[in-house]
């Protein structure tokens, strides 16, 4: 499940790497770029930034079964809808999808909080874990 995270992270990146490039193309023909495709494009870099190090955290906090799959989708989920959302509510004069953005965003908010349940439940395993350096003889 944490590549599902990492490869919609890197996905969405390309996306609104391209959704850039196509604000530059307006820019650059002496158009504006319209506010909610900033907003859009804003919200899918910063989301699939997030996903990337979701990806990194449900293996490191060993989050497993069905806390792990609810995890991955509700985040993955909410990383893709509240900026579509924002691009076809907005955009497209889909204004009937706004309210939706609550529901896209509730879905990250609970993955996030599902997270920190688990981070703050699970057992201390300092004691297994390997150093990774040694101490200074100062």
């Amino acid at each position: 499940m944490s590549r599902v995270l990492k490869t919609s992270g890197f996905l969405g990146l390309a996306t609104m790497m391209v959704v850039g490039m196509y604000q530059n193309v307006l820019v650059a023909s002496g158009d504006a770029v319209p506010a909610w495709m900033v907003g859009g494009h804003a919200h899918l870099g910063v989301l699939s930034i997030l996903a990337i190090v979701m990806g990194f955290a449900v293996d490191s906090l060993a989050v497993e079964g069905r806390l792990r799959s609810a995890v991955t989708g509700l985040y993955v989920v909410g990383q893709w809808c509240l900026p579509l959302t924002v691009w076809l509510a907005a955009g497209f004069e889909l204004t009937f999808l706004h309210p939706t953005a609550f529901l896209w965003g509730l879905c990250l908010i609970v993955a996030m909080l599902l997270m920190a349940y688990h981070t703050a439940t699970s057992p201390a395993d300092d004691a297994q874990r390997p150093a990774t350096g040694s101490l200074a003889d100062d």
